[in-house]
């Protein structure tokens, strides 16, 4: 198979997850009360879901903030930031497989432009907006998959900023309730 004919494919196969996992979190949002009875797996399983949509709200910060008051913060940030993070591929994907979707949004434009021109600290940024609560974090993973910024670099950074915000989060819950430590 030639190489453009491949990327092709598997640009279209990004697009199609990234359309499909949209529509699979649309359609369970409500059932999100229901993971909590898994724990730690849940806290997981709702971040992964709350944040592989592209560019629609879903409530993780919400359950993160209630969970932080049930179980121990620090493990509910890790799993929240561990299922945040790996959701939030499908914006790196659609990146990859489809950035004309929102090349003309001036906000992606701006994002991308700035780390085109600041190579060496683009991840930076992502950590940054990753950390951040913010409506913008699904356009820098666009922009990072556009960039081909190495899926392993974007997977970390984005980990460790997500998590970091979930920490935060998760004690804001617990210290509401009186369960920080």
């Amino acid at each position: 198979m030639n190489p453009r004919l491949r990327l092709t494919i598997l640009r279209i196969l990004a697009l199609v997850f990234v359309v499909g996992i949209s529509i699979l979190v649309f359609m369970v949002r409500d059932k999100a009360e229901q993971l909590q009875g898994y724990g730690y797996l849940g806290v997981f399983i709702v971040a992964f879901l709350a944040y592989a949509t592209v560019l629609l709200p879903a409530p993780g910060i919400l359950f993160v903030f209630a969970m932080g008051a049930v179980f121990n913060p620090f493990w509910v940030a890790v799993a929240a930031g561990a299922g945040s993070a790996i959701g939030e591929l499908s914006g790196y994907l659609a990146g990859f497989g489809g950035q004309m979707i929102v090349q003309n949004v001036a906000v992606y434009q701006r994002i991308v432009n700035w780390m085109q021109s600041h190579p060496r600290i683009d991840l930076l940024m992502v950590f940054v907006l990753a950390f951040l609560p913010n409506p913008f974090f699904d356009l820098a993973g666009i922009a990072a998959g556009v960039l081909r910024i190495p899926l392993y670099r974007f997977l970390i950074v984005c980990w460790l900023g997500k998590t970091l915000k979930m920490l935060v989060i998760a004690y804001l819950g617990a210290s509401v309730t009186g369960l920080a430590p």
